[in-house]
C-alpha cells in the first residue's frame, strides 16, 4: 500500500483536512485545521496557481502547522488553520467563487475562520461574509479590523529594529542595507517603514509595477528575482512565498541576519540549524509576522463581545509579541541552540497546555 495523508511529515497530527469543490464557480479548495486546542481556528486564504493538487496540499498542510505556532507565541485565543484555494488570482476570480468558498466554510461549522492572505483581498472576504459568519478581516463595520497587512509589517520592522540593536548596537537601520524579496501587501509597507528608519534597500519581485511604484517611493535597486540571493546586504527579508532558505540558496546569502514576513522561510528544520552554525541569526518567521493575526484577533474579541475594534489591544499584544521575541534571541544564545527550536518549544507548550485544559474541562463536563 503506498503512503497516505496521514504518512506525510507535514500532517503533523492535523485535527481536520477538508476538501470543497464547486463546479460551476471552479472552486477548488482545501482547508486544513492544525489545532483547536486554543480556540477556533484561524488562518489566511491562499490563492495560488498550484501546479498539482500535491503541492496545494503540502502547502496548506505546512501553512496550518504554522498558524497555530504563531496563534500561541502571540499569546491568542485561536487554534491554527489555513486555507488554499487553487487558481490563478490574476485571472480566476470572482464574487461567485468566494461565496462558494464561504458556504464551503459553513460546512465546517465554526471550527475554522478565514481571512486574506497571498492572492486574496478583503474585498474577496467581504464576498466570503455575505454568505458565511466564518471569515475575518472585513473592512466595514465597528469590528472591522480591515487589511492586516500594515499590522503584518509593523511587526515586521520592529523585530528589524531588534535584530539592528542586538548585531549592529543601533536604534535605526541607517547604513544598513536590507535585500528584500517581494514587494506586495506586507512588502511594500515593510519597505517604506525601512526606508524611512535609513535603511539601504535592494528588492525583488515577480511584479514589475510593484517594483517600480516602491523603488520610486525609496530609492530602492531592483534585482531580478534569482539576484536576490547574491547581494552583498545585512539582512535578508523573504516577504514573498516560503522555503527560500534552502540547499540551493544557502551558500549564496552574505547576511548576518534573516528578518521577514514569508512563512515557512526554512525548507526544513534542518536549514535552521546550518543558519546557527553560520552565525545568521534567523527571526522565526511566525513570530515576527505575527502582527496581522494579532489584528485580525482584535476583530474577533469585538465579534464576540459585541464590541469595536481595538487599537489599543492591537499594539499591547505586538509589543508583548517583541518581548517574545527578545526572549526567544536571548534564551538562543544562553542555551546555544537555534532560534526555530526556542520558538517551537515556546508553541508547543502553549499549546499542550491548552490542549490538556480542555480535556480536563470535557472529562468535568
Amino acid at each position: 500500500m503506498g503512503k497516505t495523508l496521514f504518512d506525510s511529515p507535514s500532517f503533523a497530527n492535523h485535527e481536520g483536512v477538508h476538501a470543497f469543490h464547486d463546479e460551476k464557480t471552479g472552486l477548488k479548495a482545501i482547508v486544513a485545521v492544525h489545532s483547536t486546542a486554543r480556540g477556533p481556528a484561524v488562518g489566511g486564504t491562499r490563492m495560488w496557481n498550484y501546479a498539482t493538487a500535491a503541492e496545494a496540499l503540502e502547502d496548506v498542510l505546512r501553512l496550518s502547522k504554522g498558524m497555530s505556532y504563531k496563534n500561541a507565541v502571540a499569546d491568542l485565543e485561536m487554534g491554527g488553520g489555513k486555507s488554499v484555494i487553487i487558481g490563478d488570482s490574476r485571472t480566476q476570480k470572482s464574487p461567485e467563487l468566494f461565496r462558494a468558498f464561504g458556504r464551503a466554510l459553513n460546512g465546517l461549522g465554526g471550527n475554522y475562520y478565514a481571512a486574506e492572505d497571498v492572492g486574496t483581498s478583503v474585498e474577496d472576504i467581504a464576498e466570503a461574509r455575505k454568505v458565511t459568519e466564518y471569515v475575518l478581516g472585513l473592512k466595514d463595520g465597528p469590528e472591522a479590523s480591515g487589511d492586516p497587512s500594515p499590522v503584518t509589517a509593523e511587526g515586521v520592522f520592529r523585530s528589524n529594529l531588534v535584530v539592528a540593536r542586538r548585531l549592529f548596537n543601533q536604534n535605526d537601520m541607517t547604513g544598513l542595507t536590507v535585500a528584500l524579496q517581494g514587494v506586495g501587501h506586507v512588502g511594500a509597507y515593510l519597505a517604506e517603514m525601512l526606508h524611512k528608519a535609513g535603511a539601504k534597500l535592494i528588492i525583488t519581485d515577480v511584479n514589475q509595477a510593484n517594483l517600480e511604484a516602491v523603488a520610486a517611493k525609496t530609492g530602492a535597486e531592483i534585482v531580478a528575482p534569482d539576484a536576490i540571493y547574491d547581494v552583498a546586504a545585512d539582512i535578508y527579508a523573504p516577504c514573498a512565498l516560503g522555503a527560500t532558505l534552502n540547499l540551493q540558496t544557502l551558500d549564496r546569502l552574505k547576511v548576518k541576519a534573516v528578518c521577514g514576513a514569508a512563512n515557512n522561510q526554512l525548507a526544513t528544520a534542518d536549514i535552521g540549524d546550518e543558519l546557527f552554525k553560520r552565525g545568521v541569526l534567523y527571526a522565526p518567521d511566525y513570530v515576527v509576522n505575527g502582527g496581522g493575526i494579532i489584528n485580525v484577533a482584535s476583530e474577533m474579541n469585538a465579534r464576540q463581545s459585541g464590541g469595536a475594534y481595538d487599537a489599543s489591544w492591537v499594539e499591547g499584544k505586538l509589543s508583548r509579541l517583541m518581548d517574545t521575541f527578545e526572549e526567544i534571541l536571548e534564551r538562543s544564545v544562553v542555551e546555544n541552540k537555534p532560534t526555530h527550536l526556542i520558538a517551537d518549544a515556546i508553541a508547543e507548550a502553549r499549546i499542550r497546555a491548552a490542549g490538556e485544559q480542555k480535556a480536563e474541562l470535557l472529562k468535568a463536563a
